[in-house]
């Protein structure tokens, strides 16, 4: 079965962040998957999550994924620094920092001028996507009214932090870095130890005890699986992007622009109903987190993914009963 798809880039102007710098000449590109109807009510955001472009995260779209685009019209906007979208990589004097907020208020734009669209059915998000479905209906409570918090938080955790941290640390000790993340050159060394680190947090030690990345991934052995899985995904990538990127996911609190920093506040002004999906062994952002912010959400369930994948849980590609446990939680979410 085929549907509608569409692309484009849209056109924001200067953009101030919350951080008070401007993003000159701001854009976002976009893609969208069905047809939006007439009463322009059927559109579900899926906004991208660390380092990811929209193409990696098309795969849960179809009639039998997790969102249907036979159902819904759903738009996935590039976040800012990705390398589609505004970012170090294609902006002179890219702000220091751009955040969730940021994000999200560009992304209002593009749906309001781009397609006439003043309400959401939904935002369904996983990690950074996750975190941009909370600040939407924190910041716009009356613009959407369903989100699916699939691995995210309100508020990023200080454990989390610390491992974003470490990763802006290896990048800043490249030779190549000239200060503020930008860098001379690829600093091809720094990567690859980002990419090591980075595959110690995003998969469960469950997930290595069980050799996973042997079984399941297919890998010969653990040091291809690192280069490959690891070395190589974030190769690809900008390092300026990768590390504003850190930053938009460090700063993650939906309380810090409206809230005064009073999370439960933000919490309590949420009017969507809310799918808080962690899952069971990821390491960045824990059940616990949601489980402390259940309590000041009106219209809330939480349903833990029951999974040894870590943070991939949430994005499983190559893990299909994580995949139907998402599908017929999001499914049912969005129908209700």
């Amino acid at each position: 079965m085929t549907w509608l798809m569409q692309s484009g880039r849209f056109a924001l102007g200067d953009v101030k962040t919350q951080s008070g710098e401007t993003i000159k000449e701001a854009f976002i590109t976009w893609k969208s998957h069905g047809t939006l109807n007439a009463a322009r009510d059927n559109v579900v955001l899926y906004p991208t999550s660390y380092s990811a472009q929209h193409p990696d995260l098309e795969w849960l779209i179809g009639p039998d994924g997790v969102l249907d685009p036979t159902r819904w019209f759903i738009v996935i906007p590039d976040m800012f620094g990705n390398g589609l979208s505004s970012s170090p990589s294609n902006t002179p004097d890219y702000p220091h920092l751009v955040t969730a907020h940021d994000n999200v208020a560009a992304q209002r734009r593009l749906l309001k001028e781009q397609f006439g669209v003043e309400k959401l059915h939904g935002v369904y998000g996983w990690s950074m996507g996750a975190q941009q479905a909370y600040h939407w209906a924190a910041d716009f409570p009356d613009a959407v009214s369903r989100i699916a918090v699939n691995c995210g938080s309100a508020r990023t955790a200080t454990h989390n932090r610390v491992f974003l941290k470490s990763l802006m640390a290896t990048l800043e000790a490249a030779p190549e870095h000239v200060g503020h993340g930008r860098f001379s050159a690829p600093p091809r060394a720094a990567i690859r130890a980002f990419g090591r680190i980075y595959a110690s947090w995003a998969l469960s030690q469950d997930f290595y005890r069980a050799d996973l990345h042997l079984s399941a991934l297919k890998a010969p052995d653990l040091e291809t699986f690192l280069r490959t899985d690891w070395e190589e995904r974030y190769a690809r990538r900008d390092a300026a992007d990768l590390y504003a990127q850190l930053r938009t996911w460090e700063a993650g609190d939906i309380s810090s622009l409206y809230y005064g920093g009073d999370l439960k506040a933000a919490l309590k002004a949420i009017r969507a109903k809310v799918l808080l999906m962690p899952g069971a062994t990821d390491l960045y952002f824990r059940v616990a987190d949601n489980e402390a912010e259940l309590p000041h959400l009106a219209k809330a369930e939480l349903k833990a993914i029951p999974s040894i994948w870590g943070h991939r849980a949430g994005n499983p590609v190559q893990n299909p009963p994580d995949a139907v446990f998402i599908r017929d939680n999001v499914r049912r979410l969005l129908e209700s």
